[in-house]
């Protein structure tokens, strides 16, 4: 364990949804049409949409990889040549903090973790795979965020602030969710990086189409988080010859070269150049989980852009960059690239703890930050969080 003189903010920690995290609240009359269980050849299934749904290969999540167990894997340290499921090792029954609010405030206090951002697992998957009934997507996250209230709280003890998750594939039914999760005191929403789908095809996030909802969020002050996700992409690998299904931790050369870094770079690039911060200049969003790689790519090309046709922006968009959006990189990613990118203030602390990929002890992502001052540091574990949690109405 790192030895920090203060007590961390992490960004990216997650719960493990119970098996009736979608199916509590759900209508009853929604259920075939959105989530339910099966008994499949004696194993325990999810359905969704009527059919098996392979996102997280065992929904249940017991048992379940170790944290941090594939920590060298994604740092590109693999000597022996293990496929993924050679590097997660042997699995463990699921450790009650993962679903307990009581056990996990404990475990946290433990790991030094004063506040932290709670996330799905499974459910980041699952708009994707509805994306065909607008009813259905709408259905199951309602249903999800009673639940996550239920079990976890948005802003329990102003420790554990569970980001609740809306889409906007039907706006009326967006606004209203937010409008509920703001009346619960809702710190962070999260949404999935990807353009809209909707049933007169897809839009942009940044589409004056969908200002009703941006108004709420800038007038409110809450900030909104994208964070890693099946965002769709899959279909353009299926048009290289890839599958275009996403399964957890099952990928390919191609799909991990060319798709791990996109809707990140698409989403951030489309939300500056429709000119979204503009009309709303009190926005925040933080990149969670979806690395860094990719943001040096955008500001170069935000830059040159910039130049070609300066009067297109309403003003330098690096700096509407830095303004408006903060992010949570990979541990193994470049964190001195990307201070002097964009400032250790524009920088979150993100372990991505119990997951897999993420690290086993979140005080270690402390070790990352060479070459930033002590005061950086803190910036970085705990203090730029903490100014994203507090409401900042306009």
């Amino acid at each position: 364990m790192a030895d920090l003189p203060f007590l961390l903010f992490d960004s990216d920690n997650h719960f493990y949804e119970a098996e009736d995290a979608f199916t509590r609240h759900m209508d009853p009359r929604m259920k075939r049409r959105c989530m339910d269980w099966a008994t499949v050849n004696g194993r325990k299934e999810l359905l969704v949409a009527g059919q098996v749904n392979r996102f997280i290969p065992n929904p249940t999540f017991d048992p379940v990889a170790r944290p941090g167990c594939l920590d060298d894997y994604f740092r590109g340290i693999n000597p022996e040549g293990k496929n993924i499921r050679e590097a997660f090792g042997a699995l463990e029954p699921i450790d009650p903090v993962y679903r307990d609010r009581d056990l996990r405030l404990e475990k946290m206090t433990e790991q030094r973790i004063e506040k932290a951002i709670f996330f799905p697992t499974l459910a980041v998957g699952m708009e994707e795979a509805l994306k065909n009934d607008v009813e259905a997507v709408h259905a199951a996250f309602e249903a999800l965020n009673r639940w996550v209230v239920d079990d976890w709280g948005l802003a329990d003890q102003e420790r554990i602030y569970s980001a609740p998750y809306i889409s906007l594939m039907d706006l009326d039914r967006g606004i209203k969710e937010l409008e509920w999760v703001l009346e619960n005191d809702a710190r962070f929403v999260v949404m999935r990086p990807s353009f809209v789908y909707g049933k007169g095809g897809s839009r942009s996030p940044a589409d004056p189409y969908f200002d009703p909802f941006w108004k709420i969020v800038n007038d409110e002050g809450v900030t909104i988080v994208y964070h890693g996700a099946d965002t769709g992409y899959g279909e353009y690998m299926a048009d290289w010859g890839e599958g275009g299904t996403i399964e957890a931790f099952t990928s390919s050369p191609m799909r991990s070269v060319a798709m791990t870094h996109k809707a990140p770079f698409d989403l951030m690039a489309a939300l500056i150049s429709h000119r979204l911060f503009e009309r709303f200049p009190n926005l925040r969003m933080a990149s969670i989980e979806m690395g860094a790689f990719w943001v040096e790519w955008l500001l170069q090309s935000l830059e040159r852009t910039y130049g070609q046709d300066p009067n297109y922006f309403f003003e330098d968009p690096l700096e509407t960059f830095r303004r408006h959006i903060w992010i949570s990189p990979f541990h193994e990613d470049s964190l001195v690239g990307l201070k002097d990118k964009l400032g250790a203030e524009n920088i979150l602390l993100g372990s991505d703890w119990p997951h897999a990929e993420g690290l086993a002890d979140p005080t270690e992502f402390a070790n990352e930050l060479d070459g930033f001052t002590p005061e950086e540091v803190k910036r970085v574990m705990r203090d730029n969080c903490l100014g994203l949690s507090e409401r900042r109405p306009a």
